[in-house]
Order: structure tokens, then C-alpha cells, then sequence
């Protein structure tokens, strides 16, 4: 149900790991003229996919790139984010997905140019192309035969699925310390403290400041013992300066990007003058990723890889330039045009893509060394490829939670990604919702937003609503940026409640860990348009506000300010869960169709699907605390047909490999008379909370 077109000389990004021979007959679909792609899209048929973009979950209707772009204050006309996932999902009667495998910048026109037809433009025809199609003309079939193609996802370590605050502000040891301390004071739970670039020494990767965090591996030690755990970030440019010997080695031995004479690309990023990493040379790859042990033998097992794109802040040539141009205007009257000139001069010297297409990579194995922009989009992937590749190499046996801001598809075998530098704003959370399930049909699992949103101040009530979202989505982490308003969730004057929502996260852990290692381990879709659950109901493939999460919950996050509910369609009968927190849980069974749901600013409110069950655990203050062996479930069987209402549970230690062991799996039932019975290896004590009859 695969069929491969080559064209041209495709540069081998390793994001599908089955061979497929190229087909020598017509492209089926597609008319190609004017170095485009042609689709008539038919009306109303709506088109999944790309992963992380703008706008909704039906992507018709607007143009989009796949562009690795760093852009924090990204709006509805922005065209590409921090990640190029070139997969579409086109429905209809005769539904069908195509993956172009090409790294350089890509556009899908979805009905934008042309509202009836999609247009794809590479900027060269060097790619090759995959058309997908499925005889039970399922989306999910599709997607699930897209996954096998590209491989499996990658698997964290189950401390990653809990709580984590993030601060771009968390200067010294002491820092860190007070943010443990007032998270235990206000009994609320977390995980993890995630370290920005300030740990750093000058900014320089792989270094620790022996000023401001003289002992990490004592701070790191001591953080676990509250069950915390330390995740520095990595950026991508290699600070230039004499006496740093990951510059020196890098240097000697030829492993950074070069112009084309040979020299290395001087670039700026956080700790200014910089070389980058040719993550697309095999040798500088293991290279990088080696480093990586520095800090796992501090005890660190987590890291964020950042600035990944790459960033560019400005090159040193360009730099040049601009000063050399700007001198010439002093002096004169800026009018309008020379006032012009001036701004672009200024503006333009970050992320130019004159600068992406100055340097080169040296992919070696026969491959000859080839332009930046031409492979942009595998810049992130490889430097999340080189960690992954190192922790297989250095701790065989044990998971490290990776994750990155840049990506491409196949990065999903090596880590998660965090859904870039977003701002405070209630569409950023509306975003993040819409992202989620085409995350998922590209492989992406492990991911989730800045709760509470980075850039700008979050609100209260923003927090609060984003944190109800976020207690469904595997990274769970608040992260706002230097100078905005402190964001940690005891800051604010509802701690009850903001405590509450954390603690349902810890309550929900035995399913959401559960469906996220099935949606691994069987290469399916951990969260699902509705549309995607019920291909026959005309009004889900309408709903762009709910989702989909495993095979038992229907999420319908609130997502905007001054809001005491919000109006759900149900596809059938499902019954309404509505708390404040672990020790609040409220039942009403509703009928299919349009309802207006109360959900007060602290309530959060989800839907459990008729015939399913979910297992929920007691609160605890981090996810090593949390008592998978002792479990309640809140379940809605089918009493119609006096079907028996099953759930297989996945559960293991959270740190091995061993993920297709037949004893990590068990399966509840509950009986149409309300009989809970459990069968596995592992011994569980079930007790019903709720059996809607």
C-alpha cells in the first residue's frame, strides 16, 4: 500500500527505515507542471497532517512551509515554526497520505492560492515521494502504515511524564533550590527542574559555571532524593574561544560547518562568536553526541537540545556588511526610503537565509559535501540523533529524556520536542490543542507547549486553563522566559487549585503512560481528531476544539478567558467527568449531540467513551510515589449489548527496555452487573469509583 517516486538525487535523510524500490509508473494523484505539484482538492474534503504548523487541525486554506524557523511570536499568517514534517493526509471517499522526504524548504499551498486545489512546490525537484492508501480506507490505517515507515517513537523515561517547571531566569544553585523548596511547601507535586543557558559557563555547551552551580552533581543528587530531576538545556553553537576544548577539538579535527573555501562559518548565537556542529557528518555527529557524558556522569539524565534550526543571531560577514552600509547613512537625512533601507539592513541579520546558504555540510559516504539550505530542515534531527545515538552507546539500559525545538520527521526514533517559544496568549493555547493530534500522526508523542505560555505575562486564568490541558499531554512543563512574570504555579493566589490540576496529572499517569507506550510500541496515534474516531459522522470532521486521547477519553479543554463552560458535541453517548481535583470527581451521562458543558475557571472537564473504562491511581508528589498496583476505574459499559468493558493497561519500571515483555501488560474488566476482575502477572487491587449504568 506503499508506493516510492524518486526524482532527481534525494538527499538521504534516514527518516524512513524501509526500503521501498522506486516505481517506475505515473505518479498517481498528482499532475506535476511548472516544478509543482498538482491535487484538485474536491469540497469539503478536509487534509491532516504537517505536524507542527499554524492554524487548525484541518489545514485547508492557508499556505505553509516547511522551513525550520525560529519565530516566537508566531501568528495565524505565519508560515513555518521549528519543525518541517512533510506529511499530509488527504480525506474524502478514497482517502489517501503522501510523505515528501526532502530537507529543504517546501511549500503546501492547501487551498490558499486556489481554494480547490493543493499545490506543492519544492524549491528543487531533488526528493522522493511516498503515497500511502489503505484498502479499508481508514485515516488511522494510514497513518499506522505512515509510522511503520518511519519507525518507532521514542520512549522516555516515566519520570519525564510528570510535573516540570522551566524558568529562562534560574541563574545560580540557590535558585534551583528555592524552587524545590516552594513547590514542597505548597504540596505540590513535581518531577523536574529544567536548567536554561545560564548554568552554563559562558554559554559554552558542556561546561557547568563554577560560580554560580559549584557542586551540580551534589545539587543533582540532592534533587533526587526529593524525586527531582535536573534537565539542562544544549544549544547548538560552540562558543569560538582558546582554551575551550570542545571548540579546539572541534576545530582540529574539521567538525564544523565550513564557507565553500574551506574555513569554518562564524556564526553568533548566546555566547556570541560561534561554530556549528556539521550534524549531517557521521564522525562530528558521535562526536557531539559523546559530550553528552559530561553530564550524565553528574548525574543528569534529561536534556532539551535548543537553538537547533540553527539560530542565527548574524553572521560575522554579513555583521560586517551591515556596519560598513550603516556608517555610509550617518549623517544624512533618513528619509522614508533611506529610513527603510536602514530597518532592513538591521532587521534581516538574524536567521538570513543569505547566511543559510553560505556554509556547507561534508556528509561523507560518498555523498558530496552540499549547501546548507539544501538540508536545513535535518539540522535539528541530526543534533537530537547525535545525543540519541551517544545514550545508546553510553547507557544501553537505561531511558534519558531527550527532547528539541528544531525537528524533522525521523527525529521522533531520538527524542520528543517541545512546541517552540511560544507567548502568553489564549490562541497559544488554542495552538497547542490543534497541534497535537497531527503531532501525532507524524510520529511525535512525547511533546506538549510552554504552559502558560513563554514569552509576554501569563494571566492566572490562563495558567490554570493551560495546566488543564496540560495534564493530558505526555511533557508537562511550565516555562516562561527572562523578564516576563514569574510563572511557577505557587506564585499565584488560587494555589488550591493550580495544586489540584497537578495533582489529577499524577491520578491520570497509569492511562496516560499506558496509551502513550501502546501508541509507541503498536505505531498508532495517542491523540486523534474526532473525525479519526468517527469517519461516518458528518459533524466530527467539524470539531477542531476537541480531541481524542487513547482509546477511552474524549479531551474538550476550556480556551478562553472569563469563561464559566463551553459548548461539545458528543459523536454518541458518553459520560461527563467534571473535577476540581482528586478528591472531586462528578458524573453525568449525556446523551449524543450539542451541549453546553459548566466547566468553572477551576474544573476541568473530560468524557469518557461509551463501552471503555479509565483506570486511575491516588495522587502522589512525583511519579516514582505513584501506586500503579493499587487503581480505580471509572467506567462506561455498553449495557445495550451486555458487551464485557476491558482495558489493557501497560505498565513497567519506567527506566528499562524490555518494553515487549508480555508481564508489563494486564487487562481490567468490568462486568454489564458492575463485577471488576483483573488479569496478569502483576498483581493489582481494582475498585470501581464510578460504573455508569
Amino acid at each position: 500500500m506503499v508506493r516510492k517516486y524518486s526524482f532527481g538525487n534525494p538527499f538521504p535523510t534516514d527518516a524512513v527505515i524501509k526500503h521501498y524500490p522506486a516505481e517506475q509508473d505515473s505518479l498517481p494523484y498528482f499532475a506535476i507542471k511548472e516544478g509543482s505539484l498538482y491535487y484538485p482538492l474536491p469540497a469539503d474534503v478536509p487534509v491532516y497532517g504537517l505536524g507542527e504548523q499554524v492554524r487548525g487541525i484541518n489545514k485547508r486554506g492557508w499556505s505553509y512551509t516547511s522551513n525550520c524557523s525560529d519565530d516566537p511570536h508566531h501568528l495565524e499568517t505565519t508560515h513555518s515554526l521549528y519543525g518541517a514534517h512533510n506529511f499530509l493526509l488527504v480525506g474524502g471517499s478514497s482517502p489517501f497520505g503522501i510523505f515528501i522526504d526532502y530537507p529543504g524548504q517546501l511549500t503546501f499551498d492547501i487551498g490558499y492560492t486556489q481554494k480547490d486545489l493543493l499545490i506543492i512546490t519544492p524549491e528543487n525537484w531533488d526528493l522522493d515521494l511516498y503515497v500511502i492508501e489503505e484498502e479499508d480506507g481508514l485515516l488511522t490505517s494510514i497513518v499506522h502504515t505512515f509510522r511503520q515507515m518511519i519507525g518507532r517513537s521514542y520512549i522516555p523515561p516515566k519520570w519525564a511524564f510528570g510535573y516540570g517547571q522551566s524558568r529562562w531566569g534560574y541563574k545560580t544553585e540557590e535558585d534551583i533550590r528555592e524552587v524545590a523548596a516552594k513547590y514542597k511547601e505548597a504540596d505540590m507535586p513535581l518531577d523536574a527542574i529544567y536548567l536554561d543557558i545560564d548554568y552554563m559557563e559562558q554559554y559554552e555547551d558542556f561546561t557547568v559555571s563554577e560560580e554560580k552551580f559549584p557542586d551540580l552533581p551534589r545539587l543533582a543528587a540532592d534533587m533526587k532524593k526529593q524525586g527531582i530531576h535536573l534537565v539542562p538545556i544544549i544549544d547548538a553553537g560552540v562558543k569560538i574561544k582558546e582554551g575551550y576544548s570542545v571548540y579546539e577539538e572541534g576545530l582540529e579535527k574539521g567538525y564544523f560547518c565550513k564557507e565553500e573555501d574551506g574555513t569554518p562559518f562564524v556564526g553568533a548565537v548566546w555566547p556570541g562568536r560561534a561554530h556549528f556542529p556539521d550534524m549531517l557528518n557521521p564522525d562530528a555527529r558521535r562526536w557531539f553526541g559523546m559530550k553528552y557524558k559530561v553530564l550524565l556522569d553528574m548525574g543528569i539524565d534529561g536534556f532539551w537540545n535548543d537553538m537547533n534550526e540553527p539560530a542565527i543571531f548574524y553572521s560575522e560577514k554579513r555583521l560586517n556588511q551591515v556596519f560598513d552600509e550603516v556608517a555610509a547613512l550617518k549623517g544624512q537625512n533618513l528619509d522614508m526610503e533611506k529610513n527603510d533601507h536602514f530597518l532592513s539592513l538591521v532587521n534581516t541579520l538574524a536567521n538570513n537565509p543569505e547566511d543559510y546558504r553560505s556554509f556547507y555540510h561534508e556528509p561523507g559516504n560518498g555523498f558530496p559535501k552540499i549547501r546548507h539550505d539544501k538540508v536545513h530542515n535535518l539540522y535539528g534531527y541530526n543534533m537530537t540523533r547525535a545525543a540519541g545515538e551517544a545514550f545508546e552507546e553510553l547507557e544501553p539500559d537505561k531511558r534519558i529524556l531527550m527532547f528539541s525545538r528544531s525537528s524533522y520527521i525521523g527525529m521522533h526514533r531520538y527524542g520528543g520536542i517541545w512546541q517552540g517559544d511560544n507567548l502568553s496568549w489564549w490562541s497559544h493555547l488554542l495552538m497547542n490543542v490543534k497541534m497535537m493530534p497531527s503531532l501525532s500522526m507524524c510520529g511525535f508523542l512525547y511533546t506538549g507547549a510552554d504552559l502558560g505560555g513563554f514569552g509576554a505575562d501569563t494571566t492566572e486564568d490562563l495558567l490554570l486553563r493551560w495546566l488543564e490541558f496540560g495534564i493530558f499531554t505526555p511533557l508537562m512543563r511550565n516555562h516562561s522566559a527572562l523578564g516576563t512574570r514569574e510563572q511557577e504555579a505557587y506564585r499565584f493566589s488560587n494555589k488550591a487549585a493550580l495544586r489540584n490540576i497537578i495533582r489529577l496529572r499524577y491520578c491520570l499517569l497509569p492511562y496516560l503512560y499506558s496509551e502513550y507506550m501502546k501508541a509507541a510500541l503498536n505505531d498508532t496515534m495517542l491523540f486523534a481528531p474526532l473525525a479519526f474516531g468517527y469517519p461516518s459522522d458528518p459533524h466530527a470532521s467539524q470539531v477542531e476544539d476537541q480531541l481524542l486521547l487513547g482509546e477511552s477519553l474524549m479531551l474538550a479543554p476550556v480556551y478562553q478567558p472569563n469563561t464559566t463552560g463551553r459548548y461539545v458535541y458528543l459523536p454518541e453517548d458518553m459520560l461527563l467527568v467534571t473535577t476540581s481535583g482528586p478528591e472531586d470527581l462528578r458524573f453525568e451521562k449525556m446523551t449524543a449531540g450539542h451541549h453546553y458543558v459548566p466547566a468553572a475557571e477551576h474544573e476541568l472537564i473530560f468524557f469518557v467513551r461509551k463501552g471503555h473504562l479509565l483506570p486511575l491511581a491516588d495522587a502522589a508528589e512525583n511519579v516514582e510515589n505513584v501506586d500503579a498496583s493499587v487503581l480505580k476505574v471509572i467506567a462506561y459499559p455498553d449495557t445495550d449489548t451486555n458487551a464485557v468493558c476491558s482495558y489493557t493497561l501497560y505498565d513497567d519500571d519506567g527506566y528499562g527496555k524490555d518494553y515487549n515483555d508480555p508481564s508489563h501488560l494486564s487487562v481490567i474488566h468490568i462486568e454489564a452487573d458492575g463485577t471488576v476482575s483483573c488479569e496478569g502477572s502483576e498483581e493489582r487491587t481494582i475498585t470501581p469509583c464510578f460504573i455508569c449504568s
